[in-house]
C-alpha cells in the first residue's frame, strides 16, 4: 500500500510517499481501506507539531505517529475474529480525533471500540470524495453548535465562513432556523448565500466589528479574532466561540462565572454524535459538501502547502485510489 510518511515535525515537503505492507488486524481491530481523506488545519498542526502543547499528546521531540491523517471515507477491508460491530464491505466515514488516526494511507487499523466512537456508515447519496468533505470541519463546528443549543429566530455571525469549519457552521445554523451573517471575502458571497447566509460582510473592505447588528452567537471558524474585539456585537447573554481556544482560554474559564456574555468551547459532544448529526442533515438535503480542490495521494505535499496558505474554500480532498 501507499502511505504519506514523515520522520519528524516539519513542513509539507517532509512528507514522503512510501510503499508499505498492508497491516493485519488483531482480534479486536478493523482494517479500513481508505478511498478519500482531506488535508486540513488539524492535520497541519499535527504535521508541524505546533502549537507546542500539542506535542504532549503526539510526542515531545519526535512524532510518535509516522503516518498522519484525521479523517477518512472508505470501506471495511477485514475484521479481527472478535469484532462484532462491523463487517467486510461496510462503507464508512469517520474522524479519528485531533491527534491523528493514520488515515493518510491506503489502509489503516482502528480498534473496534475506537471505531464505534469515531465513525458511522456513509450516507447513500454521497460518493467517497463528497463524504470526506463532511468530516473534520463539520465535526468541529457541530460540537460547538450542538453544545450551544441554538433557537430558531436567533442571530449568529460566522467569522471566516468560507473554510471547512465556516461552511459547516453556516449550514448547521441554517438548519436550526438561525439567521446567519457570514464574514468572508466578497468573492465567496454567492457560495455563502447558497449555504444559507442572509448577510455577507467583506472583511477586506469593512471592519466587521462595526456592524450595527447584535448577535446571540459569534463563532470564529479560523481562530483569528478574539472575544474582546467581538464582545460589543453580542447581545446581553450572547456567546462567543473560536476554533483557536488558546487565545481565548482565560475568557473560557472566567466569563461563565459572572453571567452575561461568555466565551464557550464545548468538549462534551462526542465525535459519533457530531457525525450522526451531520449525516442526518446530509440525508435530508440540508448539508452539502464544499470541495475546493482534489489531489492524488502522490501530491499530498502540494495539498498541505495550499491548505497552509489560508486561501482554501471549504475542503481539500486527497483521493487515495
Amino acid at each position: 500500500m501507499k502511505a504519506a510518511v514523515r520522520t519528524k515535525y516539519g513542513l509539507p515537503g517532509d512528507l514522503t510517499i512510501k510503499e508499505l505492507d498492508i497491516p493485519t488486524p488483531k482480534d479486536d481491530e478493523v482494517l479500513i481501506r481508505v478511498h478519500a481523506t482531506t488535508a486540513n488545519r488539524t492535520d497541519c498542526h499535527v504535521l508541524s507539531g505546533k502549537p507546542f502543547v500539542m506535542r504532549l499528546f503526539t510526542g515531545l521531540f519526535k512524532p510518535r505517529a509516522s503516518i498522519i491523517g484525521t479523517d477518512f471515507t472508505g470501506e471495511i477491508a477485514a475484521t479481527g475474529s472478535a469484532v462484532q460491530s462491523f463487517k467486510v464491505g461496510d462503507k464508512v466515514m469517520g474522524f479519528g480525533g485531533a491527534f491523528t488516526c493514520g488515515s493518510h494511507a491506503q489502509y489503516f487499523l482502528l480498534p473496534e471500540l475506537k471505531a464505534t466512537r469515531a465513525m458511522v456508515t456513509m450516507p447513500a447519496n454521497l460518493n467517497y470524495e463528497q463524504a470526506a468533505a463532511c468530516l473534520e470541519g463539520a465535526v468541529w463546528a457541530s460540537m460547538q453548535v450542538l453544545g450551544s443549543k441554538p433557537q430558531a429566530g436567533q442571530k449568529a455571525m460566522v467569522y471566516g465562513a468560507s473554510g471547512a469549519i465556516g461552511c459547516a457552521y453556516v449550514q448547521f445554523f441554517k438548519s436550526y432556523g438561525v439567521s446567519v451573517t457570514a464574514v468572508c471575502r466578497m468573492e465567496q458571497a454567492a457560495l455563502m448565500r447558497s449555504l444559507g447566509a442572509e448577510k455577507i460582510i467583506d472583511y477586506t473592505k469593512q471592519d466587521f466589528t462595526k456592524d450595527d447588528e447584535r448577535y446571540d452567537m459569534i463563532f470564529d471558524a479560523v481562530g483569528k479574532t478574539t472575544f474582546v474585539k467581538c464582545k460589543k456585537l453580542l447581545k446581553k447573554n450572547g456567546i462567543f466561540g473560536s476554533s483557536n481556544g488558546a487565545i481565548n482560554f482565560l475568557w473560557i474559564l472566567v466569563t461563565p462565572l459572572f453571567g452575561g456574555k461568555k466565551v464557550v468551547f464545548h468538549f462534551s459532544i462526542k465525535i459519533r454524535e457530531a457525525l450522526e448529526f451531520t449525516k442526518g442533515l446530509i440525508e435530508k438535503g440540508e448539508f452539502v459538501p464544499v470541495i475546493d480542490r482534489t489531489y492524488p495521494l502522490d501530491k499530498i505535499a502540494e495539498a498541505f502547502t495550499y491548505v497552509a496558505s489560508g486561501q482554501k474554500i471549504g475542503n481539500v480532498i486527497i483521493k487515495m485510489d
